[in-house]
């Protein structure tokens, strides 16, 4: 199936999102971008990768974010050298979202791009969520985690994530009024998954193509 559609995966630890958004992209033969997000963006403004890696999805928890944003969008990196460095990399990588968003439809995993590209038309939203026996099942099998700590960093990453969402956005991680479409992978699985945002997808775009010819 083709698409001109960009589709955002957000998802809880262990759900399989990133499976889902893989396996996605595979399906609609689309570019697919997680941890490449950071090379582009270290590429993009001339930082360590290493640094990048280390503030990936953090929120630094400060009010110079707030107080900068203004004179970021008026200058650039250029009029925020104060910037602590989590928000640099979120500035950074919303700037990368938005020019592969730009380039044509891909399938893009986390850090916020629900709410950077949230002025797209052609952006279908999408958050993952499975139950807790599932995710430990996951966490286990492909991250090597004992049942024990499989909880512990499900949680953990769990609150992470919605930090980092709830603080740049100021809305509330997993609420579904956020999102276009919520999946529970553990009732219909990874594939599941796939076809049921593959078939939103094709719906929306022939809404939007209807809308279009009026």
């Amino acid at each position: 199936m083709a698409t001109n559609t960009v589709i955002t995966i957000s998802r809880q630890y262990g759900s399989g999102g990133r499976f889902v958004g893989r396996k996605l992209a595979e399906a609609l033969n689309i570019p697919f971008y997680d941890k490449e997000l950071i090379a582009m963006a270290a590429e993009e403004s001339g930082m360590s990768r290493e640094l990048f890696e280390k503030a990936d999805e953090k929120a630094s928890n400060s009010l110079l974010y707030t107080l900068s944003m203004n004179s970021y969008l008026l200058h650039g990196m250029a009029g925020v050298p104060d910037l602590p460095l989590n928000d640099k990399v979120f500035l950074v990588q919303s700037e990368v979202i938005r020019k592969i968003a730009d380039k044509g439809p891909c399938v893009i995993v986390g850090r916020c791009a629900d709410y950077i590209l949230r002025e797209l038309p052609n952006c279908v939203n999408v958050y993952i969520y499975s139950d807790m026996e599932d995710r430990v099942a996951r966490a286990t099998t492909y991250y090597n985690l004992s049942a024990d700590r499989a909880k512990e960093q499900i949680q953990k990453t769990d609150k992470k994530r919605a930090t980092y969402y709830n603080f740049y956005t100021n809305l509330k991680w997993g609420r579904a009024e956020n999102y276009d479409l919520s999946l529970n992978s553990a009732k219909i699985g990874i594939d599941g998954c796939v076809d049921v945002i593959c078939r939103f997808v094709n719906c929306a775009e022939a809404v939007e193509a209807a809308k279009e010819q009026k």
